[in-house]
């Protein structure tokens, strides 16, 4: 198993939608490089920390590649808009992808370049190591699940698309 941190803008959608991907094992919605331990999502709300909603996604490398795992997640964003998806605006709604493994940086460094092919504006979505990784309170894991009327900014039909992708391996 290996682990990627993903986001995306409110993790909710996010983690819900990754969490349907064939390959993908375990999702945790939480918060990454944040500037003060520990936060909490009021620390972010009140821009006491500085951390990004993000979904940290367990995946098998043997059913699904992390070329694929990218490819599925910039389906779900505008990388191209900072601090902001959909209706939710401030900096821990930033898009980013947060590795673990050094060896994981070259692939995620060309999916990257991949992307900004598609793309007339600058990508802004950032890369970086990830610093630190805290758990969000449980009422957000599988918040979509447990609310299925709940907001959510990532097109509904994606859901679906998720449920029936089958990865190359």
């Amino acid at each position: 198993m290996k682990k990627i941190y993903l986001a995306g803008g409110c993790f909710w959608g996010v983690e819900h939608y990754l969490s349907l991907i064939e390959g993908i094992r375990e999702t945790t919605a939480g918060y990454a490089n944040s500037d003060i331990p520990f936060p909490a999502y009021e620390d972010l709300k009140a821009h006491r920390s500085s951390a990004s909603e993000t979904v940290e996604t367990l995946y098998d490398e043997t059913v699904i590649s992390l070329k694929e795992v990218l490819e599925l997640f910039f389906r779900i964003i505008d990388p191209t808009i900072l601090d902001q998806q959909g209706h939710d605006i401030g900096h821990q709604y930033r898009t980013g992808v947060y590795y673990v493994n050094e060896e994981d940086l070259p692939v995620i460094e060309e999916a990257m370049e991949e992307l900004a092919s598609h793309y007339d504006q600058p990508i802004v979505t950032e890369v970086l190591k990830l610093e630190s990784f805290t758990k969000a309170e449980d009422y957000h894991q599988d918040y979509l699940v447990k609310n299925p009327d709940g907001y959510c900014h990532v097109d509904l039909k994606m859901f679906e698309f998720a449920r029936n992708y089958h990865p190359h391996g």
